[in-house]
């Protein structure tokens, strides 16, 4: 149970004084429909107004901020005839004059905010218009009662449709006068180290800051409220870890014969990274702990063929393993690689996706449950009901990210102690791997297979679609195939971008019969039709939309033009980049935007033709987007920071995860003297499977 001292906090929105139901439900189209006292005190500021400039007008400057002592002279409505004008109150002070100026507003409401003949405080942004002093919708006009609540430094936040700077702001001081005074959970040292106040006066400096730069990002307080919020992940991280190790797993250790016979098989030799991630994996098969890695390598980096010698060994020990993807064309992929090799060695293998039916599902199953079946390649089928496997003993996860953990431990609770390695081909960078899978030992894949062809990247205006199209045609006569990667399949009402079925029928008509096209809303038999049709060069050009992101192996491929580039994130650029450069052929990739490109749209176009190098470009990602865009967190059910800020302060992620495993080192359990402390901190930031661990033991 969350402990009673944090229930103010994890109170519903409504219960906070003077916010009614009304108010509580605008809040919550910024906060989210089940939205807490917490949410809103989470709900850190993005920026900051400072009021505490208070000139005469005379001296008062255009530009900033200025709150000004004004006597309120007269008010001056649209002529008549003339609505759309604006409403204007004369105004000034004993040195100068000026103009308030509202456009479209309410008469009635502004003459009882600012009646003539009185005084008024009134904050805001002076300009020059036709040589006058004026101020547009003034910020806050406030009698004298209102100007002494009026705080010198005011916080501003990040706001969606229909919610204002203001309500959020009263809420907010409703929410401090709820915060309870909490135990101090950090260590006295590294508080007294980095000056960090307590975390109840951190939040009321951030929301109530006294300066300026109070809400700065680096300042103490956002500094301490960032690294509550990191320790309390890695502390979370670290018990799931421990549970993991604790429970009992069961060795599987191979005679090697079937990773022998797997090696001879493959027409390349390992790189040095598949041969380390290899003996990692099949050393911690060989142990009776359970195992949960992540592989990660870059696009074509050999991943599956790492993880195939590592089925070999469970399989060597007669036991059975499972390969799920994402995506069927994914799944075919995994597949299409497996399954000579594991012919050559004498495995057998199977494949399950919502397409097979009837009979033929029916036999899949039977060989699966009777264990005649040594490995099952599969979607999101793999764990539904109705799959039964005689001994699961080792779980490969494709592309991690694109499922929930759920759907990750559905398909483990399939066998006994199941072992777990999950894959990506988006290179995750070193913070991110530390903040999202510090529960797991980390294999990577740095180098490239042998033979592997460089690839020419060029980034091209849409404006010159022609010359494009122009190049495809002596591209076409040389013998290249090509992909062309479209963002939608239908062309909306509410979208400019280029849709891939109009994108077909325009370059059919260009290059007659030579057009194929592939997406997500074809029928399996039609994508497997069309892509057949490329493959076999029937087709010289493949239009698609990111189905073809990750898996698609056509080495003959060399040339892939991605229309409205701008558009996606740069890891997915490079995913799909990848998808030429596979054969002995000289590669290339169009980068086709739609000017004008925004700054972080160039700037991710430029470093895609600078670099193939798939970790460098997962860092520079991160950087222009945040990892929650990065892994795909809104999608995945891994948890967003909303304190911390992993890419401003990399130092504290690491400093707290050095902090997390001396705290557990010493203290397993956390029943020492901070344990309580450490406990509450737990359940503060909603780590609270994490906490029940403990008491599960």
């Amino acid at each position: 149970m969350r402990p009673s001292i944090l229930d103010p906090l994890f109170a519903p929105l409504p219960s906070l004084p003077g916010l009614g139901e009304k108010s509580a439900a605008i809040l919550k189209r910024l906060l989210g429909a089940e939205a807490r006292v917490v949410d809103l005190l989470f709900h850190l500021p993005s920026g900051m107004v400072d009021r505490r400039l208070r000139p005469k007008l005379s001296e008062a400057p255009i530009g900033p901020t200025v709150t000004l002592h004004l006597d309120i002279h007269e008010h001056r409505g649209p002529p008549r005839g003339r609505s759309r004008a604006p409403y204007r109150i004369n105004a000034g002070d004993e040195t100068g004059e000026l103009s308030l100026v509202f456009f479209g507003s309410q008469a009635a409401y502004i003459a009882r905010q600012a009646p003539e003949g009185s005084k008024r405080w009134v904050s805001g942004r002076l300009e020059l218009y036709d040589g006058m002093l004026q101020m547009v919708h003034p910020e806050r006009i406030l009698d004298e009662e209102g100007f002494r609540k009026l705080p010198p430094v005011e916080p501003t936040y990040p706001l969606v449709e229909g919610v204002t700077q203001g309500m959020v702001s009263r809420a907010m001081r409703s929410a401090l006068e709820r915060l309870p005074v909490l135990p101090e959970w950090q260590d006295s040292a590294v508080v007294a180290k980095h000056d960090w106040p307590p975390f109840t006066r951190a939040l009321k400096s951030v929301h109530a800051p006294r300066e300026p730069a109070d809400t700065a990002p680096d300042a103490p307080a956002r500094l301490r409220l960032g690294y509550d919020e990191l320790l309390a992940n890695q502390i979370a991280l670290g018990l799931v870890r421990r549970r993991i190790r604790r429970e009992s797993g069961r060795a599987s250790a191979g005679d090697g014969r079937l990773v022998a016979r797997l090696e001879e098989a493959l027409p390349f030799r390992l790189t040095a990274s598949q041969e380390r991630a290899t003996g990692e994996i099949r050393g911690d098969l060989a142990r009776p702990q359970r195992m949960l890695r992540l592989l990660q390598g870059d696009v074509g980096s050999g991943k599956t063929v790492v993880a195939l010698l590592g089925m070999a060994s469970v399989i060597e020990a007669g036991r059975q393993a499972a390969l799920m993807a994402p995506t069927e064309i994914l799944a075919r992929q995994h597949m299409k690689t497996i399954a000579p090799l594991a012919e050559a060695a004498g495995i057998k293998v199977a494949l399950l996706t919502g397409r097979e039916k009837g009979r033929e599902r029916t036999a899949i199953l039977q060989g699966v449950a009777s264990g005649e079946t040594d490995i099952l390649v599969g979607t999101h089928a793999l764990y539904q009901e109705g799959v039964a496997f005689r001994d699961l003993a080792f779980a490969v996860v494709d592309e991690q990210h694109r499922f929930g953990v759920q759907q990750r431990l559905a398909l483990a609770a399939k066998g006994e102690a199941v072992d777990i390695l999950v894959m990506t081909a988006t290179p995750i960078p070193r913070t991110l791997v530390l903040t999202y899978f510090g529960d797991m030992d980390i294999s990577a894949l740095h180098e490239k297979p042998a033979g592997r062809q460089p690839i020419d990247t060029r980034v091209i205006s849409a404006d010159r679609m022609d010359e494009v199209v122009e190049g495809l045609r002596r591209a076409l006569a040389a013998g290249s195939r090509v992909y062309w990667v479209c963002p939608l399949v239908n062309e909306s009402e509410n979208s400019d971008l280029a849709a891939a079925e109009d994108r077909a029928r325009a370059l059919e008509s260009v290059f007659p019969g030579k057009v194929a096209l592939v997406h997500g809303q074809m029928k399996g038999s039609e994508r497997d039709a069309a892509m057949a049709r490329f493959k076999d060069g029937e087709a010289a050009i493949l239009v698609a939309t990111t189905v073809i992101e990750v898996g698609v192996d056509v080495p003959e491929a060399n040339v892939i033009v991605i229309e409205h580039a701008e558009r996606f994130g740069l890891s997915q650029l490079h995913q799909l980049r990848g998808r030429v450069g596979r054969g002995t052929a000289k590669s290339s990739c169009v980068l086709l935007y739609k000017p004008p490109l925004g700054e972080t749209a160039l700037s991710r176009l430029r470093i895609l033709r600078e670099t193939e190098d798939g970790f460098r470009i997962a860092e520079e990602d991160l950087r222009l987007r945040g990892e929650g865009e990065v892994l795909g967190v809104r999608q995945s059910g891994l948890p967003s920071f909303r304190l911390a800020d992993v890419e401003t302060h990399p130092d504290l992620l690491e400093t707290a995860r050095k902090e997390a495993v001396m705290i557990l080192d010493r203290d397993p359990d956390l029943t020492g003297p901070r344990s309580e402390a450490l406990r509450l901190l737990l359940y503060l930031f909603e780590r609270d499977a994490a906490a029940q661990l403990l008491r599960a033991g």
